[in-house]
């Protein structure tokens, strides 16, 4: 498994057995100039509609922040700018996490589970992951208890 403190590992193209580290030098000179995707063929993934379930967890504390979902081309942005990309299935169109609050995702990893149907992102989050001020998107309990930090008010971030 690649990690930090071991830069020296090697990344496989074989994309079903790989965790790939998302590293804006060495990834993005393979997938810009090389035309060599690291990456698992997205055709290789069971996705739904074109869509699969991403789950982003913070790189050091594992805690979940948020769920959205990708396309190929958000997977593939992710990939090329090592900032988390989404699917908007509301908006219809490819959204970049942080975009209007600047609380982007810095992406570290990215991995895929056994049955191929979703990924797991393990990012840096810069600021809350939340739009309503949080740092997580799963701030309350079941009895709607907030149990989550807040760490931004959103009246001041997103202002019209």
């Amino acid at each position: 498994m690649y990690s930090e403190s071991n830069p020296e590992k090697r990344v496989r193209f074989n994309f079903v057995s790989i965790v790939l580290p998302l590293r804006f030098n060495a990834l993005s000179f393979l997938y810009l100039f090389c035309n060599l995707s690291p990456m698992i063929d997205f055709d290789a993934l069971k996705s739904e509609k074109g869509l699969i379930l991403a789950v982003v967890q913070d790189q050091l504390s594992r805690e979940v922040l948020m769920c959205a979902y990708m396309n190929r081309e958000a997977l593939e942005k992710t990939v090329e700018t090592g900032i988390a990309h989404f699917w908007s299935r509301s908006r219809q169109q490819l959204w970049k996490k942080g975009e209007t609050s600047g609380h982007v995702q810095k992406v570290k990893e990215i991995r895929v589970d056994c049955d191929m149907d979703s990924l797991l992102l393990l990012v840096e989050q810069v600021g809350g992951a939340c739009h309503m001020g949080y740092r997580s998107c799963f701030y309350r309990n079941l009895d709607g208890e907030v149990v989550g930090e807040k760490v931004f008010e959103p009246d001041e971030v997103y202002k019209s």
